[in-house]
């Protein structure tokens, strides 16, 4: 690659950080660019952990800051959805990807109605649904395992999670969503770093540009909050499930075409 390529994968990498630090998605950005710039589809989805995981990382240190995380009860849940993540990356090959991709669209699009009908989707905590240890044991598993065996749209199963069981305001959830979005690409990407499938100096530069992005991102999301975090949250879950249902590999693509 020269070095425009690089400059251009920078700057994408630099805006879906941002996006990622908000709401999530940005590999809807990143996965594109980097198969256009040349790498086949295994390299992307791999190097993309390492945008992924400085996105998520560069993010929960912003939040972090402010101490808008509940270390005691986050880093369990974050643990406990990375252990998932790493093992449903290891059983990629038990269920199939196309039950997978056929299901997600609609279940995002199912996010996208919660969080666009709901009355109200403030900053203050609500009243919690389910126990810290159902979620710990049974919902951020699930949510982490999907992660690592397909993984679009974790970021919003998270977040929904948050709010819906656990009643955890906006920015409070956005918050514990980065931390546990954190811990399940860290735990992905050191599995495709042993299997030897990152182009590490793509990696590199784009995880650069997703660091700085993510921390535009979540200075964005704390000042101004649910006003900005709801309707980025809709329109994201909208644009991944619009994305796998036109993903000519889907077999609801393939039922309509």
């Amino acid at each position: 690659m020269d070095i425009t390529t690089y400059v251009i994968l920078f700057a994408v990498s630099l805006v879906a950080g941002c996006f990622d630090a908000i709401a999530g998605g940005g590999g809807l950005l990143t996965l594109p660019a980097m198969m256009l710039a040349g790498l086949s589809p295994v390299t992307a989805i791999a190097t993309n952990k390492m945008q992924s995981s400085a996105a998520a990382v560069s993010a929960t240190y912003a939040f972090a800051r402010k101490g808008l995380i509940g270390w005691k009860s986050g880093l369990p849940i974050a643990l406990a959805a990375a252990v998932a993540a790493v093992l449903g990356a290891l059983s990629v090959n038990l269920l199939p990807k196309s039950v997978v991709s056929a299901v997600i669209p609609f279940v995002l699009i199912g996010i996208a109605i919660y969080f666009g009908m709901a009355r109200k989707l403030g900053d203050a905590d609500a009243k919690a649904r389910v126990s810290r240890t159902t979620f710990l044991l049974a919902v951020a598993p699930a949510i982490g395992f999907y992660e690592g065996i397909f993984g679009p749209g974790a970021g919003s199963f998270y977040m929904a999670a948050y709010v819906a069981l656990l009643g955890y305001g906006a920015i409070k959830a956005t918050a514990h969503t980065k931390l546990t979005n954190a811990a399940g690409s860290l735990g992905a990407l050191g599995l495709f770093a042993f299997t030897g499938s990152i182009d590490w100096v793509v990696g590199l530069v784009m995880a650069a540009g997703a660091f700085a992005g993510a921390q535009i991102g979540s200075i964005m999301a704390m000042r101004v909050g649910a006003k900005l975090i709801r309707p980025l949250l809709v329109t994201i879950s909208c644009l991944m499930a619009l994305r796998l249902l036109l993903d000519p590999t889907n077999s609801i693509y393939q039922i309509f075409r």
